[in-house]
């Protein structure tokens, strides 16, 4: 997540107030019409995922609704936090701490569940006589349970280090500065812990992917298998590691950008947020939706359908025929 953060070293405007506030204003409006319309877009995916048995009986499918899902309900905390930075809003810390565990409770369910989508992709195709006895709808529901549960595990420790905190300072209920995560979790330990922790997911899930690729592109080799299926499945296991690393990187954002903008003037900081929001934070929870939603033939015709609420698209069912 990247928000408007607040520089500490001094810097100084190369813009005059008027236009620095246009500039915010038209950024700021730009970012709330995409996340609206990518909202917009997954909410209507996951309608669709819920309009016909195949999509609820398939493990893919429920998978999918899992990512999504954890996307969009992220969106909603985060678009909030978004417009408050940019009216200089402060709001009192349990509020804050409110909307930003929000952000956080579904910020580690997109890798794990790529991880499990990934895994899943290689069994359909190198092991597809087990395929549906290994992901069946149990083990589908009993993997998404552990992936919500580490989520949860998540929150937990960061909570607990947070108390832990407000026992060694005083506590302040009366924020300083704008809502982020990084004005909540200010201490340097949880610094520390995400270095550790966004290292931890980019192997484990990054090893399952890549373990997943390199079997696909094995089997892929031989003459028995569909070519044309296993080459769409390298295709979507590498745009899950392109995501994956977007997600990541949105982690551990601020970590990498402060050390680099201390010495900027405060407008070139406010682009360079701007852009990484966008970038980082919202297009790699939008990806889902085109990786599957465009590219699936068993999802583009109705989706396309709900999304022109109703009206038929002649040219995307022709296609799927």
């Amino acid at each position: 997540m990247v928000y408007l953060l607040q520089p500490k070293a001094n810097v100084t405007a190369s813009l005059d107030p008027g236009q620095e506030a246009q500039e915010i204003m038209l950024f700021g409006l730009f970012i709330v019409i995409s996340i609206c319309s990518f909202f917009y877009i997954n909410c209507v995916l996951l309608f669709t995922l819920r309009s016909k048995p195949v999509f609820f009986e398939t493990s893919r499918f429920i998978l999918l609704f899992n990512l999504l899902f954890a996307d969009t309900f992220q969106q909603v905390p985060n678009l909030l936090l978004y417009i408050l930075a940019c009216l200089r809003m402060k709001i009192p810390y349990y509020a804050c701490g409110f909307l930003v565990l929000l952000c956080l409770a579904t910020e580690l369910i997109s890798p794990l569940t790529l991880a499990v989508m990934s895994v899943e992709r290689y069994v359909a195709v190198c092991l597809p006589l087990r395929h549906a006895t290994i992901f069946t709808m149990r083990s589908t529901g009993m993997a998404i349970a552990v992936v919500w549960a580490l989520s949860f595990i998540n929150i937990l420790i960061r909570v607990f280090v947070l108390v832990h905190v407000f026992t060694i300072i005083p506590f302040n209920q009366h924020m300083n500065s704008f809502c982020s995560k990084e004005a909540l979790l200010f201490a340097p330990i949880f610094k520390d812990y995400e270095k550790v922790y966004a290292s931890i997911v980019f192997l484990s899930v990054g090893l399952a992917i890549i373990g997943s690729y390199i079997g696909v592109a094995l089997v892929a080799t031989s003459a028995s298998t569909d070519k044309a299926s296993a080459r769409k499945v390298l295709q979507t296991l590498l745009l899950h590691l392109i995501q994956l690393c977007l997600v990541l990187t949105s982690i551990m954002n601020s970590a990498i950008i402060t050390p680099i903008v201390r010495t900027m003037t405060r407008v070139t900081i406010l682009r360079i947020y701007n852009v990484c929001f966008v970038f980082l934070s919202i297009l790699p929870r939008c990806l889902s939706a085109l990786i599957y939603g465009l590219r699936d033939q068993t999802i583009r015709p109705v989706l396309m359908q709900n999304l022109c609420c109703g009206w038929k698209s002649s040219v995307f069912l022709n296609k799927s025929r």
